[in-house]
């Protein structure tokens, strides 16, 4: 006879502080990253990430070439709101979306 052992839940370190919506940008919404070198990549916003003991800070996005799912993090400077008329402006790092109304 067998014993399957439980596993423990991973738990997340104190000093990281994760959380699902940041410079207006929810879990899932669309972003851009510059600088992959993918064209045509797609990515969503999954989480924004802060060390609280060092200070430094990352984007997590989940997707990149036409049918990859892949995790990445970046830094949040090279984090940009979909652009729809082919004008980039400020990462969201810089200026984020503020909510309207």
């Amino acid at each position: 006879m067998t014993t399957r052992r439980r596993r423990k839940p991973i738990r997340q370190p104190d000093r990281l502080r994760r959380t699902s919506t940041w410079a207006g940008v929810n879990k899932g919404e669309p972003v851009v990253v510059e600088g992959t070198g993918l064209r045509s990549a797609q990515w969503e916003f999954v989480a924004h990430v802060t060390n609280t003991k060092t200070g430094e800070e990352w984007v997590e996005v989940i997707g990149g070439a036409r049918g990859d799912r892949k995790t990445r993090s970046f830094a949040p400077g090279r984090i940009f709101a979909p652009d729809t008329r082919g004008v980039r402006g400020p990462s969201l790092a810089d200026a984020p979306r503020l909510p309207l109304g």
